[in-house]
């Protein structure tokens, strides 16, 4: 059992035999930017000050010789050799603030429904104490004598007083979990959770107004956020822009309507990229965005969805004035089997 030391605060965190820095960390209540779990996405690069750590199995675009040689490393994937290994990390009043993920949580699927021809809705609900998570954060789910191996899923509702989790599921044509949900999962069927994971949160003392930009599935996380803030009766104003294909990929519209009726200070705006759009802005939201907002100075901007749907919406957040810490990402990554080729773009699942 060894120990992570935080510089510049001193705060020890014990390494369990097995562990990464990243579940290390996350079981003692820290938060260290995270979105993959594979070495693949670069959000928790950190340089280690001290110590030696094995670094595993990363890929070069999320992970440089250049940040090699500087003492960086990525810590999903890190796994200390030395008895301490010190990093930097936060300041000297850092504090804990993630709930510590659990393992094996044990759920029923109480609904699956398809939303769209790719995407399904699935609800399940907890046999022992709800799960503990903020909006925005993700869970694993998977069956691995099912031939599913578990596989990262943003939860799309606020917490609820039932424990209740909505994931939005899109059917990936080589994702064997994917598959598994949409052809194999039968409602009233025992699956196991482990999380929560991620720090694509809202911080509730923010006082800007809201952009959240979402694609596909990606809409999931957007969805907790949203609901959390207008629950807690949020007085900024809250625009969310969603993207979808044509007509046929819409979600949750209704809901998006009746949170529009029921609090004013909520837009709701569809864009589809693909056939006609009827009474649809036709456009990509980087293309909309200069359409819809004259700046974004000021304003805190959350977008999901693929990783080149999130450059191009950061890019054009920029452009408007959108200042860097008032930017939030959630980027879906591939997810891979170890000595596979990333597909730049894709979620497998």
């Amino acid at each position: 059992m060894g120990v992570i030391r935080l510089r510049p605060s001193g705060h020890e965190v014990t390494v369990e035999p097995g562990d990464s820095v990243l579940t290390a960390l996350e079981r003692a209540g820290y938060a260290l930017p995270n979105n993959c779990r594979a070495g693949a996405c670069g959000e928790c690069k950190t340089r280690v000050l001290a110590g030696e750590f094995d670094q595993g199995v990363v890929f070069s675009m999320a992970l440089s010789d250049e940040d090699r040689v500087a003492g960086y490393g990525l810590m999903c994937m890190a796994r200390p050799l030395s008895q301490v290994l010190d990093i930097e990390f936060g300041t000297g009043d850092a504090r804990p603030r993630l709930f510590p993920p659990r393992a094996g949580v044990p759920f029923v699927v109480c609904d699956l429904i398809s939303r769209t021809p790719r995407i399904a809705e699935l609800r399940l609900r907890p046999l022992g104490d709800p799960l503990r998570y903020w909006p925005g954060q993700y869970v694993l789910l998977g069956d691995a004598a099912a031939g599913a191996p578990p596989r990262c899923y943003s939860i799309a509702n606020a917490p609820r007083p039932d424990g209740e989790l909505t994931l939005l599921v899109s059917r990936m044509p080589h994702g064997s979990t994917s598959r598994w949900v949409h052809q194999t999962l039968m409602l009233g069927q025992r699956v196991l959770l482990d999380g929560p994971y991620g720090t694509f949160v809202g911080d509730p003392a923010t006082e800007t107004p809201v952009v959240c930009l979402a694609a596909g599935s990606g809409l999931a996380p957007i969805l907790a956020l949203t609901d959390a803030a207008l629950r807690r009766g949020f007085p900024q104003p809250v625009t969310l822009v969603f993207s979808a294909s044509t007509s046929a990929d819409e979600l949750d519209v209704g809901l998006m309507r009746w949170w529009e009726q029921k609090h004013r200070n909520f837009r709701f705006i569809i864009t589809h990229t693909k056939g006609p759009a009827g009474s649809r802005p036709a456009k990509r939201i980087p293309q909309l965005l200069p359409d819809l907002f004259s700046s974004l100075a000021g304003t805190s901007v959350f977008i999901a969805g693929s990783p080149q749907f999130v450059d191009d919406c950061l890019t054009a957040a920029k452009k408007l004035s959108a200042q860097d810490h008032l930017l939030h990402t959630e980027r879906y990554v591939a997810q891979y089997p170890p000595g596979t080729v990333p597909v730049p773009g894709a979620r497998v699942s």
